[in-house]
């Protein structure tokens, strides 16, 4: 079995988890990070891509709203080119009348969050679309954030200061040593999913940033850790309806919240609590609610073409709450598992927000610090990841790019303007093994044909290339040379790699089934069932590692829909 040692094992591809490798590699400690799918597979990669000012908590949890207005302002700065600043109102529909407003208002002073009261004329001004019997609107600095790039841009700082970052590493057990009311937390041990093999981790602290898998993790050392799995489902339309991000100023509820997201907007969320944070089914309930709610922020959004519903698990934890999800406080929770459980070696943290997540990083390094006698202070706030100098996200600098270098004829997906050369340099930069993955890295497949068109052209250059010997996405640092599986194998598979992906953009697409969005999959489905025939593709006994994963849903699949 191969062994690595080192002083920090972080278990979690998330936002909390990369950005826990990062604080610890800045501070000069060695640090493995295993994911056991590809980074912000979790919640990270399945919100509604919210930078908080923290006006959402002022009223109901003014610690939230504190932490993030801090946080606000530093990620605007340490990650700038992840964040568009949409700014965000606050509006009073009909609905909404009451006291709430004027309370909002002074809770924004007493946590600092900056709140302006706008006149509604500018609001419809700026935000045409919006519901015209609003009665006010107050103005905060919330902002759009890209969670699937900044997780990847902090990895990369991560293992730029020489972090090992190990996905498609799930753990099986964790090493524990000593007795009763001594036991301690030496390592992991992890099956390399790609390679097929064990992979045994040494560690002088583990960490477990695993998010709504928390609880799971730390039963393997014998830990009851009870997350609170909060399901949060969202709607996509097909573009964007306003610029700047929508909130209804009430106590937060289901469909209050309106989010542009580079060519899309969001309308989220419910909040339900599930047993199971992987297997999440969306009922026809959520969808509709989500749509009803939209439509008192902007009168016909449910009218709009619906892209796509997709939900995640919030991991929320408050000791002894036996409440609903949707009261659960927001907070983030470091638990000490030695002065807890009596566990050494030993810390979980969860909870929290995006938003929040350095400061959550910056707290449990803090603590691995005391544990392991280091007196080494935090630099995150004021180490900007380099690639954010370059300012906020503008939504534009896709186009601009294909016209100024003339990259027209160069496009993989015209939806979200995706060329083959960043098809390329992803899957040559990033451990890839499945199009999903190149789907987070460079949004393949998440305009409105979801994937019905990019899907074959991304598979061919991928099987093209690595036909010339210029690689394909199958370099995975720190991983074992794959054998059969996945897209760096001896058998690379291509019929695979389009049937998962197309597998997995059907789960989010079955919900919302009607209209144009309708009309396009049928279209899809004729492209993949009559023309490429995709369901009658060789070799469908071999697997990648996250068939399993694609075919776990009850909705049927594109071979079996009439």
């Amino acid at each position: 079995m191969r062994q690595i040692t080192t002083d920090l094992l972080v278990i979690g591809g998330g936002a909390t988890g990369t950005g826990v490798a990062w604080d610890a590699a800045l501070r000069g400690f060695r640090v493995v990070l295993v994911e056991k799918r590809d980074l912000t597979h979790g919640t990270t990669g399945r919100y509604h891509g919210l930078l908080h000012s923290g006006g959402r908590y002022v009223v109901k949890d003014p610690v939230s709203a504190r932490e993030c207005i801090a946080e606000n302002r530093i990620l605007r700065e340490i990650i700038a080119h992840c964040i568009e600043d949409t700014g965000g109102f606050f509006v009073v529909t009909p609905e909404d009348e009451g006291e709430y407003p004027d309370r909002f208002l002074a809770a924004c002073r007493e946590t600092g969050v900056p709140c302006a009261e706008i006149s509604v004329a500018e609001a419809l001004r700026r935000e045409p679309l919006l519901n015209p019997r609003i009665s006010r609107v107050f103005e905060v600095p919330d902002a759009s954030a890209d969670s699937f790039l900044a997780t990847h841009a902090v990895a990369q700082a991560a293992q730029s200061l020489g972090a090992r970052i190990l996905t498609y590493h799930e753990v099986v057990d964790l090493l524990v040593v000593g007795g009763e009311g001594e036991r301690r937390v030496v390592g992991a041990r992890v099956r390399d999913m790609v390679a097929g093999e064990d992979v045994e981790i040494h560690a002088d602290m583990v960490i477990n940033a695993a998010g709504a898998w928390a609880g799971k993790i730390a039963a393997l050392a014998g830990v009851r850790v009870d997350v609170i799995p909060g399901k949060g489902t969202m709607v996509a339309t097909n573009h964007r309806l306003v610029n700047t991000v929508i909130n209804r100023c009430k106590m937060p509820s289901d469909g209050d919240i309106l989010v542009p997201a580079h060519t899309v907007s969001i309308i989220g969320t419910t909040d339900e609590k599930v047993a199971d944070p992987e297997n999440l089914r969306i009922e026809p309930w959520e969808v509709r609610l989500m749509l009803e709610e939209g439509d008192k922020l902007v009168p016909g959004l449910s009218q709009a073409r619906i892209l796509r519903a997709w939900a995640g698990v919030r991991p929320l934890y408050q000791e002894h709450f036996a409440g609903a999800s949707r009261d659960a406080t927001r907070q983030f929770a470091l638990l000490d598992h030695q002065a807890r459980d009596g566990v050494a070696g030993f810390l979980t943290i969860t909870g929290g927000k995006w938003t929040t997540f350095r400061l959550m990083a910056e707290k449990t390094v803090d603590k691995a610090c005391e544990y392991l006698g280091q007196r080494k202070s935090c630099a995150t706030a004021h180490t900007p990841i380099p690639a954010a100098r370059q300012g906020h996200h503008w939504l534009g600098h896709r186009l601009h790019e294909v016209e100024a270098q003339h990259k027209q004829g160069e496009l993989v997906c015209e939806c979200e303007l995706v060329t083959r050369g960043m098809l390329e340099e992803a899957a040559a930069s990033n451990p890839t093994v499945t199009l999903d993955d190149l789907r987070r890295d460079v949004r393949l497949g998440m305009g409105p044909c979801q994937g019905g068109f990019c899907t074959y052209r991304a598979v061919g250059i991928l099987h093209e290339n690595r036909r010339r010997g210029t690689g394909n996405g199958g370099q995975r640092s720190e991983v074992s040379e794959p054998r059969e599986e996945g897209v760096g194998g001896e058998m690379f598979n291509p019929n695979l790699l389009l049937r998962d992906f197309l597998q997995e953009r059907w789960k989010g697409l079955a919900p919302i089934l009607w209209g144009r969005q309708l009309k396009q999959e049928q279209l899809d489905r004729l492209i993949y069932l009559s023309i490429m025939s995709a369901d009658h593709l060789p070799d469908p006994h071999l697997k990648s590692p996250l068939t399993d994963f694609y075919a776990m849903d009850t909705t049927p699949g594109l071979e079996k829909e009439s």
